[in-house]
């Protein structure tokens, strides 16, 4: 049945409370491919509790938290799970986010726009612990024939990048059991381990988590243009464009502006075809 966008966005929040402590943050990180070389102090920021700092884009695992399938059960949405894809991805950092700690999540649908032959529902999260807000997070989630309900088609959120070489290219080779190890932090969907379900999705191989390649790309970008720091991020969008597969190599292009660094990722492997597009990491 097609969507029904006002009752869906008329829809009560669903909230809760969710916690994270250091182990929850160095399994995310080890998950991106963090620790290589073991001893690197560069690395030990992000796999030794002593030293630790937290990477924004943990945001989209904290409390092992799946939104956006809770969001997908919301009023006024009844979609076929078959015919979902995480379309794009956005974080606002409203400050750093601690190695440990307890907050309250809210989420709800933020809006739903009708691009014809498919629906695009934005489901917002907003995480705040006892000191004030914390992040503010949106998944774009696209439906496959959902679409056609005379609704909004929404905002284009095309960057292009430049018209000129980018300023920096790093490559991050992804470890044949990266996807094993990334699902541990909560996306739990066999499509990233099991051959024979990837099959039948239509692929030869298990694929990467989108949100793995998302947090990858983050983190080539603080250990680069950041300088390593953290806290500088204040916001980070992408549009899930392709897939990659364990194994192969991200090719990850930067170009810097003034408080924001514009990114394309590509699989090196397979002539560069898109993996993220539409990036941009907006800092201080």
């Amino acid at each position: 049945m097609p969507i029904d966008a006002a009752k869906a966005l008329a829809a009560e929040p669903r909230e809760g409370e969710i916690s994270w402590d250091h182990k929850d943050v160095q399994l995310y990180h080890l998950g991106l491919g963090a620790g290589i070389p073991a001893t690197d102090p560069d690395e030990l920021r992000y796999t030794l509790e002593s030293k630790l700092h937290v990477l924004p884009s943990f945001a989209t695992v904290a409390g092992a938290g799946m939104a956006m399938m809770g969001g997908l059960a919301a009023p006024g949405i009844e979609v076929n799970l078959a015919a979902v894809l995480h379309g794009g991805q956005s974080i606002e950092l409203h400050r750093p986010i601690p190695v440990k700690g307890q907050a309250h999540s809210t989420a709800k649908v933020a809006a739903v726009y009708d691009k014809g032959k498919a629906a695009v529902i934005v489901l917002r999260t907003e995480v705040a612990d006892a000191d004030g807000p914390l992040w503010t997070s949106d998944a774009q989630i696209f439906v496959r024939g959902e679409g056609g309900f005379g609704g909004d088609r929404g905002p284009s959120v095309s960057t292009e990048p430049p018209d000129r070489a980018p300023d920096r290219i790093e490559e991050r080779t992804i470890r044949e059991e990266q996807a094993l190890l990334y699902r541990l932090s909560g996306d739990w969907n066999p499509l990233h381990a099991d051959p024979e379900f990837a099959k039948t999705a239509g692929f030869d191989q298990p694929i990467l988590h989108g949100l793995c390649s998302y947090g990858m790309t983050l983190k080539a970008v603080v250990d680069t243009v950041l300088g390593g720091d953290v806290s500088r991020v204040r916001a980070y969008r992408t549009r899930f464009a392709g897939i990659v597969f364990p194994g192969e190599t991200l090719r990850i292009r930067m170009w810097e502006e003034p408080d924001r660094v514009r990114v394309t990722v590509s699989a090196a492997d397979r002539d560069d075809a898109p993996v993220l597009a539409d990036t941009v990491v907006e800092y201080a």
